[in-house]
């Protein structure tokens, strides 16, 4: 993917790595168009950050994306490039039926939300010079956190959707891309924005910005590669171990 002159869609930009991207693409040139459920919150990243666009979107919402993708199609028609960013993270007990309302939700969010976004694009973005889809997974899509099993479980299906959304898009121009971070220094889970055991935010998004101009399927920052390739390495159950020690 080219880093300048690109018009971007980052549905769930409003912090985090999602807010970090769009700061750090913007800043090199490109138009930036973020999306998230608070106004006031689009507001101040508008404020602060002049020429960054907003729109108010609800990626657990199918009515919301088809409206907002059409919006965003429609003001911005040089957009080329979608960055699927929305996500949640939640703790979950497996061992009580209570669980269940919040596996659903993270389901409507991490899945529903990216491969509604996907199919809002694809026609659009089909032919467009340098057409680019970004999908957000994991490394716990390769080596689980069992306190949040079906996080872990929605970003092994994004994965897996993304290797075939790939070769399907390849003969319509559009490049598709994963990324797959590790435990980053952010908001997604309690007391993770301070944790030693998380990437610094900086730090990841310098790796993941020198990583994107050469990527052609997933863009790893060296800091995951013991999840991805945990598995083949013969770690995996080790690295599961160590994680359920985290919660």
């Amino acid at each position: 993917m080219k880093l300048t002159d690109n018009t971007v869609f980052i549905p769930g930009a409003t912090s985090g790595i999602g807010l970090g991207l769009a700061l750090r693409l913007h800043e090199l040139g490109n138009t930036v168009i973020i999306g998230g459920r608070r106004t006031a919150l689009l507001d101040e990243i508008a404020a602060a950050h002049p020429g960054i666009h907003t729109v108010r979107i609800d990626t657990a919402d199918a009515d919301d994306i088809t409206r907002v993708s059409t919006e965003v199609q429609q003001r911005f028609p040089e957009t080329n490039v979608l960055i699927a960013m929305a996500g949640i993270m939640r703790p979950e007990d497996l061992t009580t039926s209570g669980f269940l309302d919040t596996a659903e939700a993270v389901v409507t969010t991490n899945i529903l939300g990216p491969l509604r976004l996907v199919a809002a694009f694809t026609e659009f973005l089909s032919g467009r010079p340098d057409a680019t889809i970004i999908t957000v997974s994991s490394g716990l899509a390769f080596t689980p956190m069992v306190a949040t099993a079906t996080y872990s479980a929605s970003k092994a299906a994004i994965h897996s959707f993304t290797d075939s959304l790939r070769v399907q898009l390849a003969p319509k121009g559009i490049d598709v891309l994963e990324l797959v971070p590790p435990a980053v220094q952010t908001d997604l889970m309690p007391g993770q924005a301070q944790a030693e055991w998380a990437m610094p935010l900086e730090e990841f998004l310098d790796e993941v910005l020198s990583l994107l101009p050469d990527a052609t399927d997933e863009i790893l920052v060296e800091r995951v590669k013991p999840l991805r390739h945990s598995e083949a390495q013969g770690t995996r159950r080790e690295l599961i171990e160590q994680l359920a020690q985290l919660s």
